[in-house]
């Protein structure tokens, strides 16, 4: 009678009955903690905060003179104002901002007299040619998700911020046992009928470019229990066994006994070719694979059988690299001397790849590790206009990006915990946050370039947040707009309240230095309500000027001492130890059009926003007021 495999599985259930077996049995990749020089190519095993800020002192951005930037006020081509050398101090780029010093004045723009003195024929803003406290990275903020890659520049990054160790998932360790008693190992002169065993070296290969660690056993002869005490060493040293030949129907084919003896025999034959006498074992939690032994059949069971173990171990995917046509979201503007590399955010909304730029400071690393894809502006062009088609280098393989949700709008701490949640609870989804603002993710809602955007605009006339503004935005409807949290805006000052700040009248004083947002931004545009409210005038309060995209970033001006106030989130306040004066309850909200409602990586995010490990999450950052969210509370 001929010889009968146990089955004929299809490859796609094989797959999946095999994982999900394992995964109940308790396959789970171990962490690991490792120094941050060694964590490059490694796998984070929960998300990496940053402990200090970067650059972690105000440095010159430029070569020239550090001054305080009054003295300069009134500076004209017709009236220079002249400093004497006490007035002044000479900076290289850099250096730290010298007591006393908010600001730089390029070398260039410096007129030296005889006397050691300098003239100056335009007046300097305060914080200019200053990279501040936090530019890069903030204390607090998160610089990596779990379960992603670490890169070069993440490592980087991490240093940046102070992170000098890291828990990074075990790299699984692959067993490899050659059996057969034809073969012999690797060698210039074999006899006759001898076969070269191989394989191992082709299948570590394959596991290494993985990630995977491996260990090549010695050749075990075609024995029964030679075979079975091979798997059981391997088996308590290694976390997954590959048992290469003996799979088949020979005379001396051991290896799905050996493994329904010891464990469990899952399926021995898959309905592929070649590969079918595939042999798929589980003993504990650990797989046992039974490969044939043609090189071409080993390989191909590889690759279909073991490589989804791997990647669920790694929580990574191979990637390849490529290039795509994009949209630009915002303007890229480039000098003509030079070819420029752009570092952007990706993700598809629809069949439209969104590109937003990121930040392009040679300082940024931030950028660097943020980074999906790569725009290049040829040396002959001034740039791109918003909405415009450009090509892009891919850092991320496209089946992700057509897995990312694109979020651009107001800044939270918390949209970064929930893209972190998501990507774990659904290790194929992922999210892109881009900080432009509430008006600006109303704008890129409008010109279909995201799939949700944060936003808080008060509206001044009846005290409402955000309904107005998209009746007036979105006249002919097509969004919903999603509740999310209430949160308690205030004043950060620093700890203890030295200045003894009550409320929000008293950033006039003379002599407090304050830190804003930036123009657009629902934080800016509730401070610009409140100076109209209570008759104050925003150009008497010094640094109303200066502007900083994220709540962290204001907080960490505050907390290095370069700012006595500024306008924020209470969670951001408690990140940075600072004291806080409430200034009222705002609504965040999250702006969706119609078109992303029914995608199921909406539905992924809604049903997390709605999770309690969400509304437990927000409770420890502190600050926030939690309802329902995710309820539609407007549908135009």
């Amino acid at each position: 009678m001929a010889f009968q495999y146990l089955t004929n599985t299809p490859l796609a259930q094989a797959q999946q009955e095999y994982l999900e077996k394992l995964i109940a049995q308790g396959m789970e990749p171990p962490l690991e903690r490792v120094p941050i020089a060694e964590a490059c190519g490694r796998i984070t095993a929960e998300a990496v905060y940053a402990h200090i800020c970067a650059p972690h002192y105000h440095a010159s951005a430029m070569d020239g003179i550090a001054l305080d930037a009054r003295l300069t006020f009134g500076a004209t081509e017709t009236t220079p104002v002249r400093l004497s050398p006490e007035q002044f101090v000479v900076v290289d780029t850099g250096d730290p901002i010298p007591e006393g010093c908010d600001a730089v004045v390029m070398i260039e723009d410096v007129i030296e007299d005889g006397d050691g003195g300098v003239r100056l024929y335009s007046a300097a803003a305060p914080w200019q040619h200053i990279r501040q406290i936090g530019e890069d990275i903030c204390a607090g903020e998160m610089i990596m998700p779990a379960h992603v890659r670490i890169t070069p520049a993440a490592v980087g990054a991490m240093i940046a911020g102070g992170v000098m160790e890291v828990a990074v998932l075990k790299k699984p360790l692959v067993g490899i046992i050659p059996t057969g008693d034809e073969i012999i190992a690797p060698t210039a002169d074999p006899r006759e009928g001898d076969i070269l065993e191989f394989n191992s070296s082709i299948f570590s290969g394959m596991l290494r470019e993985w990630g995977a660690l491996t260990k090549t056993y010695p050749i075990v002869k075609d024995q029964f229990g030679l075979i079975k005490q091979a798997v059981f060493d391997a088996l308590a040293e290694c976390d997954m066994v590959i048992l290469n030949a003996g799979s088949s129907a020979g005379r001396e084919d051991y290896s799905c006994q050996v493994i329904a003896e010891i464990g469990e025999v899952l399926y021995h034959g898959i309905a592929i070719k070649p590969g079918k006498p595939a042999i798929l074992g589980v003993c504990g939690s650990k797989p046992v694979l039974g490969v044939p032994g043609y090189p071409v059949s080993g390989i191909i069971v590889i690759e279909q059988l073991l490589k989804p173990l791997i990647e669920y171990w790694t929580k990574a995917k191979l990637s390849m690299e490529q290039s795509a046509e994009a949209v630009l979201s915002s303007p890229v503007v480039s000098g003509l001397k030079y070819q420029e590399f752009v570092r952007v955010r990706l993700g598809y909304v629809g069949e439209k790849l969104i590109a937003s730029p990121l930040n392009r400071g040679s300082g940024v690393i931030s950028s660097f590790m943020k980074a999906d894809g790569i725009l290049e502006i040829p040396q002959s062009q001034e740039g791109y206009e918003a909405g415009e088609q450009v090509k892009v280098q891919l850092l991320r393989p496209e089946h992700e990006l057509r897995r990312t949700l694109v979020a651009i709008g107001s800044h939270d701490p918390m949209l970064d915990e929930l893209a972190n949640m998501l990507h774990i609870r659904y290790p194929d989804c992922y999210m892109s946050s881009s900080h432009v603002g509430s008006m600006g993710g109303i704008m890129a809602v409008r010109r279909n370039e995201a799939h949700l955007a944060g936003i808080h605009l008060l509206d001044e006339n009846d005290g409402v947040y955000n309904v107005s503004f998209l009746k007036r935005y979105f006249p002919q409807g097509g969004v919903r707009l999603l509740e999310c949290v209430g949160r308690t805006q205030g004043l950060m000052v620093a700890p203890g309240n030295p200045l003894g700040i009550k409320e929000f009248a008293d950033i006039t004083r003379e002599g407090l230095r304050y830190v804003n947002r930036q123009k657009g931004s629902g934080t800016r545009i509730l401070a610009d309500y409140l100076c109209r409210q209570q008759g104050i005038d925003s150009a008497a309060i010094y640094g109303y000027g200066r502007e900083e995209f994220t709540h962290t970033a204001v907080a960490a001006q505050i907390a290095s001492g370069s700012a006595d106030a500024g306008m924020g989130i209470w969670s951001a306040a408690q990140m940075y130890g600072l004291a806080f004066i409430p200034v009222c309850i705002e609504q965040y909200d999250l702006l969706v059009p119609d078109q992303a409602w029914e995608s199921p990586l909406l539905q992924q995010l809604l049903e997390i926003l709605s999770s309690e490990a969400f509304r437990r999450k927000l409770e420890e950052l502190g600050g926030y007021q939690v309802g329902e969210p995710g309820r539609v509370r407007l549908h135009l």
